[in-house]
């Protein structure tokens, strides 16, 4: 069975997590993503990870994350060269994705206008940090400073400690995410209309987008949302410490909270299934589901409640998460044996969900800086002395 996008060609010009990531998920669904980089100035995440050896290669792990199942190409776009082979490239693909500065491609001659003149059906994808326009469109950030200025930062924490910057780069991973969503829906609308799509996405709005409800809710009652750490109001909604470590408690709705309390000992609390006295008495229910949970580690509450169908969770690290037996059901990863040579197990991840067939799958290693620089330009039709010559520019 074939995968989604077998047959589609998507250009990957962008760096760092987002853009990559975004085309990534082609990748692992059957695509031909080939990776363009500066040859004089490579992808900065090839540099960054926790084992120095590989950085210094160009394979630094924040890279090898998410390139499997790509080609690498070198090419200088500041080369009216490497412009050229790059029209020629995007002539004969289906998508491009790029995180540029706003207006960077577009003042060197890239833009979408002088490129879907070439190809009318190209899908091109801008992803900025604020998008094409506006009063904020010349500005710079990464993750960090879009956690901070759409106000993610400000409602994380707790009242002592906020703000407070979210652990992983979830604004990076979910504007790839949203980046591929909306190029596969352009991809669908061509479909239809035979017309190629240009797709501004800005890190900013995707960051907001994650924060839906508190968007409406503050647009309702004019307060932002107060950073409250691991509690919710709700008694059944929160984190305690157990005998042993902490328990991520989610006795939410009705029924939860009433086999919560009835568990526990106390009917009277079970009865009050109303949300507005469950919040006016939530501290006070939550002091005695606190001195209850000490007397067990949080293995053993998370294994009774999840019997009785209440949602409570050991707060675990990413390393015990890995090791959970569930993942070996749900291939989340993919291992590469001996990679590189290296007698090391190179484990990525490939996808967040299954397919009962045709599904995403990973089947080359993250390629080297410009590992398929003479193979692509063969493809175009370049000679072995034109691509020497280009070599020798320093346009490759």
């Amino acid at each position: 069975m074939t995968r989604p996008f077998e047959g589609i060609r998507v250009i990957d010009a962008t760096h760092v997590l987002a853009g990559p990531f975004a085309a990534y998920q082609f990748a692992v669904m059957g695509a031909d993503v080939i990776k363009v980089e500066n040859p004089h100035v490579i992808d900065q995440v090839r540099e960054q990870g926790p084992d120095e050896s590989l950085n210094s290669a160009g394979m630094g792990t924040y890279y090898l994350t998410q390139g499997a199942n790509k080609r690498a190409i070198t090419l200088n776009l500041e080369h009216e060269e490497g412009r050229a082979i790059f029209k020629e490239l995007v002539a004969g693909a289906d998508v491009l994705i790029e995180n540029y500065r706003a207006g960077a491609l577009k003042a060197l001659g890239l833009g979408y206008e002088e490129l879907s003149a070439l190809n009318e059906k190209l899908i091109y994808c801008s992803m900025t940090a604020f998008g094409q326009d506006g009063p904020r469109s010349e500005q710079t950030a990464y993750d960090m400073q879009i956690q901070a200025t759409s106000g993610i930062m400000a409602s994380t924490g707790t009242p002592e400690v906020s703000p407070l910057k979210v652990g992983p780069p979830v604004v990076d991973y979910a504007t790839g995410t949203m980046g591929a969503l909306a190029i596969s829906s352009a991809l669908f609308q061509r479909e239809r209309t035979g017309r190629g799509q240009y797709i501004d996405l800005a890190m900013l709005d995707v960051a907001l987008v994650l924060m839906s409800a508190d968007m409406t809710n503050t647009q309702w009652t004019g307060q932002p949302p107060a950073p409250a750490g691991n509690d919710m109001k709700l008694a059944g909604a929160r984190c305690y410490q157990t005998a042993d470590g902490s328990l991520m408690l989610g006795a939410m709705n009705r029924q939860q909270h009433r086999r919560l309390f009835i568990y526990l000992g106390h009917p009277e609390i079970a009865d009050i299934t109303d949300y507005p006295p469950r919040f006016e008495h939530g501290d006070k229910h939550a002091e005695i589901v606190q001195a209850r949970l000490l007397t067990r580690t949080a293995q053993q509450w998370e294994e009774e409640l999840q019997k009785l169908h209440i949602p409570a969770t050991r707060v675990r690290n990413i390393a015990e998460a890995l090791a959970d037996k569930q993942l070996d059901t749900r291939k989340v990863m993919h291992e590469f044996e001996n990679f590189r040579g290296s007698g090391k197990t190179l484990s990525v991840p490939v996808a967040a969900f299954k397919y009962a067939h045709g599904g995403p799958q990973v089947d080359r290693p993250p390629p080297q800086v410009g590992e398929d620089t003479e193979a692509v330009l063969l493809e175009l039709g370049k000679s072995a002395k034109e691509i020497e010559d280009l070599r020798r520019l320093g346009t490759i």
